[in-house]
């Protein structure tokens, strides 16, 4: 999923919002998440999981094209942590989807 469908699934959900505000509305959501990070800050959404940034030390890389050495600096990297309901209904979700697959058709055949 994009984020384009992201906006589309939200505003078939919340038809009294025209889907130009619901491009607003995440648009705005996702630049407010983005500064949060950038001055260092954690972001928790409960029941979803948290945004955090960690720190990569300088390292040396390599150039896939011609394998030459590169010098990599420090930086700091986004880092998502799924909270825990999350994590169950994810295994939920995909438990009843193998379950599907795993269902006889009319014939007794795995669908």
């Amino acid at each position: 999923m994009n984020r384009f469908d992201l906006i589309d699934r939200i505003a078939e959900k919340l038809k009294h919002l025209p889907p130009k505000d619901v491009d607003w509305a995440v648009k705005i959501m996702m630049e407010q998440m983005s500064e949060t990070l950038a001055e260092g800050r954690r972001i928790e959404i409960r029941d979803f999981g948290s945004f955090s940034l960690r720190h990569r030390g300088p390292r040396t890389g390599r150039n896939p094209k011609t394998g030459e050495a590169v010098s990599l600096p420090d930086r700091h990297i986004p880092h998502f942590k799924s909270g825990k309901a999350l994590r169950e209904r994810v295994q939920a979700a995909y438990e009843r989807a193998q379950k599907q697959r795993e269902k006889p058709d009319e014939d007794g055949n795995p669908s």
